[in-house]
């Protein structure tokens, strides 16, 4: 799992100085989580976020953002409660989840974004 700042969101996931509308910048679909660090629901969600990266490595890339540190990137997604995830297809729109999800549902997530990504 890698930590995204500003710079490396525009680089790795969407460079919205460049587009108005969205073009997914990656590789490989991608989880952002926005988070932070005393937030209780992040911390149950981490470690399981951890776990899919490696079940999913070379799939999918899993991404972080700390909203205290990363407050503009925050707010140009209109992250009002947390942990909030952007859930990337290669093609197509992102979507959004807040809460803190069980392991199934992140799963179940995953293999659709994954499904989503392979059949455009």
């Amino acid at each position: 799992m890698e930590h995204l700042t500003f710079e490396t969101f525009k680089e790795k996931v969407f460079n919205f100085d460049q587009n108005q509308d969205w073009k997914f910048e990656g590789k490989l679909p991608c989880i952002i989580d926005f988070y932070a660090d005393w937030c209780g629901p992040c911390k149950m969600v981490a470690p399981i976020l951890d776990e899919l990266s490696k079940e999913y490595e070379g799939k999918i890339n899993i991404y972080k953002v700390d909203t205290e540190a990363e407050q503009e990137l925050s707010q140009i997604f209109g992250i009002r409660s947390i942990p909030s995830m952007l859930f990337c297809p290669a093609d197509g729109q992102p979507q959004m989840a807040q809460g803190a999800l069980p392991k199934h549902a992140l799963k179940q997530a995953i293999e659709d974004v994954l499904l989503q990504s392979t059949a455009n």
